[in-house]
């Protein structure tokens, strides 16, 4: 820990869970001389991610983005891996247009072909190397996509606010720390009935819909946010004493040992009411479904209410093409072409305000999600979003690629 507090003193860079690599690129940056390069193959989950965001700031500054070998699908390793690397190429000189090549081949004479063009710094369509104008600004995620769907990103960006500018709240679902302590089929978790709510899982929404398995999870607090006074609750006590040491060896209770028996998170049961839509962290595509209010998130799941937006209409939004294009423009690509369908992903989603949709809009999305044709929820959020034929093919086109 005072190696870690030393690092974070010493590099701007270290900055919520960044790993070590982030510091480590700060300093070899801060070592070039004007017009130095350095390059690297590196973890490319800072080229997006939060972690990532005072490292992008200072290439912003005062670097160049020269080259950008995405290695995502290309297997690079010996054994199969989650995540991907990326080469990059980094200057210190004025900021400049990016050259971006994706999945190289792993031959030999292409690789050389490819360092040969890149050193060149002009685009190939031989060599599948394009030309970005700007890949980032400041401390925001790069966007390394083609010019059309950049631009099209773009101009989205500047019309429409944001999700919760249009009154959507996205959040988390409970972290325990101890599944298997608080975690278990209603019927066999013998606490008071205040002190349990039904949990959706991942598997419970696999289908597209909400089937739930029957899992519930114990709620040690009350519904004002205080803990339980486990005075009031023997059931609760004794279930918690049974699962005592497991509970007690976590982080969140070494912290706060009065406090042993608390779930990593706050159980708010009037969330488990409110009906809401619950998406997996990570997919190949959107798989948003409709909950009516019954079940409360587990931990892998992300959900999204609003006071404002009809949530079935809402969720054809979600469907879309139109909101996979922000995702995927701002999320890392995992193995097998999965995104992440993370809070800070989905909050970068666009979206008209609810009051500027017409009535016969609301209704074909309303329709198109309950009956989850995914071709319609596409059509409809094309025509909500304003978007021409060729933009919705540009849209269509690159989600399958």
């Amino acid at each position: 820990m005072p190696l870690l507090a030393e690092y974070r003193r010493r590099y701007e860079s270290l900055y919520d869970r960044a790993d070590l690599y982030v510091p480590f690129i700060e300093r070899s940056l801060s070592l070039l001389a004007k017009g130095g390069q350095f390059v690297f193959i590196c973890a490319n989950r800072w080229t997006k991610n939060r972690y990532g965001g005072p490292l992008r700031a200072i290439v912003a500054r005062a670097f160049h983005l020269k080259a950008y070998v995405d290695m995502v699908d290309t297997p690079a390793f010996d054994s199969d891996v989650t995540a991907y690397p990326a080469i990059t190429l980094i200057q210190r000189t004025e900021p400049g247009p990016t050259l971006v090549a994706k999945q190289p081949g792993l031959v030999p004479a292409e690789l050389a072909k490819l360092a040969r063009a890149l050193r060149a710094g002009k685009a190939c369509s031989e060599l599948a190397i394009s030309e970005i104008g700007q890949a980032g600004i400041g401390s925001q995620p790069w966007v390394l996509g083609s010019s059309e769907k950049r631009e099209l990103l773009r101009r989205l960006e500047m019309r429409f606010p944001t999700l919760e500018e249009a009154g959507c709240k996205v959040g988390i679902g409970v972290a325990t720390g101890a599944d298997k302590a608080f975690i278990a089929p209603m019927t066999q978790l013998d606490v008071e009935p205040s002190r349990k709510v039904p949990l959706a899982t991942t598997r419970d929404i696999a289908s597209g819909e909400v089937r739930w398995l029957g899992l519930g999870v114990v709620n040690p607090f009350e519904d004002d946010g205080k803990l339980a006074d486990l005075a009031k609750y023997p059931k609760l006590r004794a279930h918690l004493e049974r699962h005592h040491d497991v509970i007690a060896s976590r982080h969140v209770a070494h912290k706060a040992p009065a406090n042993w028996y608390r779930t990593i998170d706050r159980i708010t049961p009037s969330l488990a009411k409110r009906p809401k839509l619950l998406i997996p962290d990570m997919k190949g595509s959107a798989h948003v479904v409709y909950e009516s209010g019954e079940l409360y998130p587990h931990h892998n799941l992300y959900f999204v209410i609003s006071d404002q937006w009809n949530l079935r209409a809402l969720q054809a939004v979600l469907l879309s093409s139109v909101a996979r294009q922000f995702v995927e423009s701002y999320s890392t690509t995992m193995r097998g072409g999965f995104l992440r369908f993370q809070a800070q992903y989905l909050c970068r989603i666009r979206l008209p305000n609810w009051a500027s949709v017409p009535e016969a809009m609301r209704t074909r999305l309303v329709q198109a999600a309950a009956s989850l044709d995914l071709g319609e929820c596409d059509r409809a959020a094309c025509e909500l979003f304003g978007l021409t034929a060729e933009e919705a093919d540009i849209l269509a086109r690159e989600s399958t690629t």
